[in-house]
């Protein structure tokens, strides 16, 4: 897949082909930092920075097309709004615990820890689910990451130095 989704963006700048990358569900910084450093040969700031901004900007489009595209599928489906409602408690009695004694630093961990199925468009959509607003989300979600993507660099930098000494 990482294959297919470098050779689609050959003809891109590389500034714009990681910040593409980083805009995927499936890799974002786990995959466009890694890229950018060892295959596009770009300085490691660089390459976090871009990663950064197109992992917030897809975080602001899924926050915001999922708060207003949930709020607009509620007004016009009563069945939906029933089916939503009873998952959303169920969520929340579930986990209700965990989030109150942890809150904020949960998104955040959440976020920054760069495993599968972990970071900023889960996080976004976790964020949705338990009905935290924009305005406090997207601080939460852009701290989680910042340190995904130090931690990224750092491991590719590790890595990179390692078997390339």
């Amino acid at each position: 897949m990482e294959q297919t989704l470098i050779s689609s963006m050959h003809d891109f700048p590389v500034e714009l082909s990681t910040f593409l990358l980083a805009m995927t569900p499936i890799g974002e910084l786990r995959l466009s930092i890694p890229i950018a450093i060892t295959v596009y040969k770009m300085h490691p700031l660089a390459a976090l920075l871009w990663s950064i901004a197109g992992n917030i900007g897809i975080t602001i489009i899924v926050l915001f097309i999922l708060e207003h595209g949930v709020e607009w599928l509620l007004r016009h489906s009563r069945k939906v709004e029933i089916l939503w409602q009873r998952y959303i408690d169920n969520l929340r009695l579930r986990h209700a615990k965990s989030f109150d004694r942890w809150g904020a630093v949960a998104l955040v961990l959440f976020v920054a820890v760069p495993i599968p199925l972990t970071g900023a468009i889960s996080g976004a959509i976790v964020a949705s689910v338990f009905q935290i607003p924009i305005a406090r989300a997207l601080p939460l979600l852009t701290l989680g990451i910042l340190i995904a993507g130090a931690i990224v660099t750092l491991l590719t930098l590790g890595i990179r130095g390692f078997f390339f000494l």
